[in-house]
């Protein structure tokens, strides 16, 4: 009787030994793959319906942190502002993406900070008095009226990488610099003290419709940003 216990322990311990990893890694998997195939899904909805896009790697992020702060109720709107420094400041490197309806609102210029770069931004900086553009995740604020005229305020959702935005005066403004005759003139487009600046034209309308707890998103594959962004992953 006792040798009987003895093999029927041993069953069991060799049985859940061999079968739990297993069966644990299959969730991991499946639910990595399910979020990947989503992406690709909405992905190429949204570049069906539009002129151009984002890259893909830079929207699978802007897409992972948008749903983690939809869930963690940080922001409210179905809008998600995706601007990927990676690319030329003489090209059009912002889109606001309406995620209800799978369409691109705008697709326009926006500037980076003058620290960053010249035409391509290689730089970046959470810190005070730094005039570089700071990387990650925001939440759009609310509208007041400064020296750039109607301009919002935007509040960095990652610690140690864009939290001081606030502090900063980091915000979306107008700016004369930011146009196609400014390009012409001087070969790249112009560059602000960190805030991602629009077109003149456009300002007034993009800061109307974003306001209010949408979601921002600054881009680049710089390895720094990529290993310390929780939301980006």
């Amino acid at each position: 009787m006792g040798y009987n216990f003895f093999t029927s322990v041993l069953f069991l311990f060799f049985s859940f030994t061999s079968t739990t990893p297993k069966n644990a890694a299959t969730p991991v998997v499946t639910t990595t793959n399910n979020a990947l195939a989503e992406t690709e899904s909405v992905y190429n909805m949204i570049k069906a319906h539009s002129a151009t896009m984002p890259g893909f790697a830079c929207f699978t992020k802007a897409m992972n942190g948008f749903k983690h702060l939809k869930e963690q109720g940080k922001i409210k709107k179905d809008l998600l502002t995706v601007i990927d420094f990676s690319q030329s400041s003489n090209t059009k490197r912002l889109w606001i993406i309406d995620m209800a309806t799978q369409t691109v609102l705008y697709n326009t210029l926006v500037a980076h900070g003058r620290n960053s770069g010249d035409e391509f931004a290689t730089a970046f900086s959470n810190d005070n008095s730094s005039n570089q553009s700071s990387l990650g995740f925001y939440a759009t604020g609310e509208i007041y009226n400064g020296k750039h005229g109607q301009s919002l305020r935007l509040d960095g959702l990652e610690k140690g990488i864009n939290s001081n935005a606030r502090s900063r005066g980091v915000v979306v403004h107008a700016a004369d610099y930011v146009s196609e005759s400014f390009i012409k003139m001087h070969h790249r487009l112009g560059r602000s003290q960190g805030c991602p600046a629009l077109p003149g034209n456009l300002t007034k309308e993009v800061i109307n419709l974003i306001k209010d707890r949408s979601c921002l998103f600054i881009y680049h594959p710089t390895e720094k940003y990529v290993k310390s962004s929780a939301l980006a992953s």
